[in-house]
């Protein structure tokens, strides 16, 4: 790299003019990474990708993660749906990875490989190619795999900021995680790392360890082809079960703690609790059943320390909770976020943009060797600063003996990815008085069937039972860390479905781990949906299925439920599917106080034509009426 003049690529030619530059400096094979989620420049990666493909004699090997694309779903109805709302979330011409899409659909040529350490969720499930090219590894230790694999080359996204005297400033913004390790490492190494640094002008310009100036770079991009829109997530609905669990897990973080949390609606659901818990307190304790106060508001507040900084932080930041600050050891600074990369909604990308200076200055974004870990040369301060930490996470299934499995199935085919997951949970044992939290759905529906989350084993374990500590589901909160098998056990299935009950205490005791006395408690027995239907339902507007507004319309908000509905009912199959869809098809032809003509017209059913149609419009019609009565029937 040039350490004082990187190569300038600008205007109408800059992307093309990229791709020659690249082939250049690397020859016939590439080698490069490009950071996960936001920090991907997605027209340089198709340009490139394109032209690898049309060069048969070119080589592209590709280091990457979380490869976003807008949903593209299958089936009428869905696409009805998603289209119009794509294209007007994303933009028409939001440039779409293609080297994702293709590898998805097992199209990549054999001259391009991708490899990732972690997928979106499920996109990956049915492609040979990605499965076989995956790399399990710990966030952590990413950067030491990178340079490992002979990678020579960063292809990342940034903010640039011309100050008024004139002196240029960039931003690695998003996505300072691996980047900086990444450098640091092939520095360390004596081997060259040249990063390529593409300006978005709407990536919002962060300051601390993300800023870096243009030597920083071995070439910087500015092209009117990334005017395009980021890739911002919609803002979906938390159900009643996600806004139980969110419930219980939020009586577990204490005031003047630390908070880690993921993306998705169990967290989003955890963070509509503790606004809760902060604004109305009588009302939250009430509903947790907190009798000695324990659950009180936050009047020290909490500093957040999450590899991925979502709209949680953003939300708990404007209700006066994330206001705990601790010494940035680099700047000196008062810091009451630290983050490694960040990805949410597009409110959460104007937050970012439109912070004040001294907002701003808080919010420190940096390398996830440094979030992840304890092990830096300022341990004993990270130690001080991580007290009463709570680390939340969610996984997919968890054993009775308290292993977690949260990123692959049995079968060893990945559906994420292990990300910091280990991370935080073994520095949960690491801190003094520091908790894991493990949030799981306890039930899953396969075949229009359902099924338990909470099992005998698991041939993919992502957490141990070693380093098992607090497990939550709809039903309650398992206390795990340092109990013997059998109180693990008990503990599991008492927070686990009623249905599944009996058939995990006789696996339990055929192994030896439950004695034959154990009786499941009367309260256990009551672990059923409509229990926790029935909770929310009564709860006086406490949890709102959209607590934090949404992307979609009015007429898509209903169309969204009505649509899962309707999902739910064709999973069942056989005649129990069909019987289901006949009577939505029956309830959608009755009279009733609503006819839905504006959710119909939204999906181009308002004058259905043919049979098909106007059966697919009764249907809907059927399937938006339940979801009004709020039950799946």
């Amino acid at each position: 790299m040039n350490a004082h003049h990187p190569k300038r690529f600008r205007g109408a030619t800059a992307i093309s003019e990229t791709v020659e530059w690249l082939f250049r400096e690397f020859g016939k094979e590439l080698r490069l990474a490009t950071p996960l989620g936001l920090g991907k420049p997605n027209p340089l990666l198709n340009a490139l990708y394109s032209r690898v493909v049309a060069e048969p004699d070119r080589r592209l090997v590709l280091f990457t993660a979380l490869s976003l694309a807008p949903p593209a779903p299958a089936g009428d109805l869905a696409r009805r749906f998603f289209d119009p709302f794509r294209d007007r979330h994303w933009g028409a011409d939001y440039p779409e990875l293609l080297y994702a899409r293709d590898a998805v659909r097992g199209a990549l040529p054999s001259n391009v490989v991708v490899r990732e350490f972690y997928f979106q969720a499920g996109s990956a499930l049915k492609s040979d190619p990605l499965q076989r090219n995956y790399i399990s590894l710990n966030y952590t230790h990413v950067a030491r795999s990178v340079v490992d694999q002979r990678v020579e080359g960063v292809l990342q996204l940034v903010a640039r900021r011309v100050d008024p005297d004139g002196r240029e400033r960039f931003s690695l913004s998003s996505n300072p995680d691996l980047t900086l390790d990444v450098a640091e490492a092939a520095r360390a190494r004596g081997e060259p790392m040249r990063i390529v640094g593409v300006v978005h002008p709407d990536l919002p310009f962060l300051g601390g360890d993300a800023e870096v100036g243009p030597e920083f770079f071995a070439a910087i991009v500015e092209s009117p082809a990334m005017e395009h829109e980021l890739f911002a997530l919609p803002r979906m609905p938390i159900d009643a079960i996600d806004h139980r669990i969110g419930l219980f897990a939020s009586a577990l973080i204490e005031d003047e703690g630390t908070l880690q949390i993921g993306i998705g609606s169990l967290s989003d659901a955890v963070v509509s609790a503790l606004i809760l818990r902060h604004r109305e307190n009588a009302k939250y304790r009430e509903l947790v059943g907190d009798r000695e106060g324990r659950c009180g508001p936050f009047t020290a507040g909490l500093y957040g320390l999450s590899e991925m900084v979502t709209d949680g932080f953003m939300h708990l930041r404007n209700a006066g909770i994330l206001r705990r600050e601790v010494i940035d050891e680099a700047s000196g600074e008062r810091t009451f976020l630290h983050g490694a990369f960040y990805l949410g909604s597009k409110p959460f990308y104007a937050w970012l943009r439109n912070l004040r200076p001294e907002e701003a200055s808080g919010v420190r974004m940096t390398r996830v060797s440094k979030v992840n870990d304890l092990y830096d040369p300022n341990e004993a301060l990270l130690r001080r600063q991580r007290k009463r930490a709570r680390f939340l996470n969610t996984c997919m299934q968890a054993t009775l003996l308290g292993g977690a499995a949260s990123d692959t199935r049995e079968d060893g085919r990945v559906v994420s990815g292990v990300g910091g997951q280990y991370n935080f949970v073994a520095m949960s044992n690491e801190l003094p008085d520091a908790r894991s939290v493990l949030m799981l759905r306890s039930t899953y529906t396969k075949g229009g069937r359902r099924l338990s989350n909470v099992v005998w084993g698991h041939d993919q374990l992502t957490i141990p039972r070693h380093l098992r500590d607090l497990v939550v589901t709809e039903y309650g909160v398992a206390d795990l860390r340092g109990q013997d098998d059998e109180t693990c056990v008990r503990r599991m299935i008492e927070i686990a479905d009623a249905e599944f009950q009996p058939e995990l205490v006789a696996v339990a005791r055929r192994n030896g781990k439950l004695a034959a006395d154990y009786e499941i408690p009367p309260r256990a027995r009551e672990n059923r949906p409509e229990s926790v239907r029935d909770f929310v339902a009564r709860s006086a507007g406490a949890f709102p299925k959209f607590p934090f507004g949404t992307d979609f319309t009015a007429e898509e908000s209903r169309l969204v439920e009505a649509l899962g509905e309707l999902q739910t009912k064709k999973e069942r199959g056989g005649i129990s599917g069909a019987t289901a869809l006949a009577r939505l098809a029956v309830a959608g032809g009755a009279d009733g106080a609503e006819d839905f003509g504006a959710e119909l017209a939204r999906m181009k059913l308002a004058e259905p034509s043919g049979i098909g149609e106007r059966l697919t419009a009764r249907i809907l019609r059927g399937a938006l009426r339940e979801a009004v009565r709020g039950g799946t029937g």
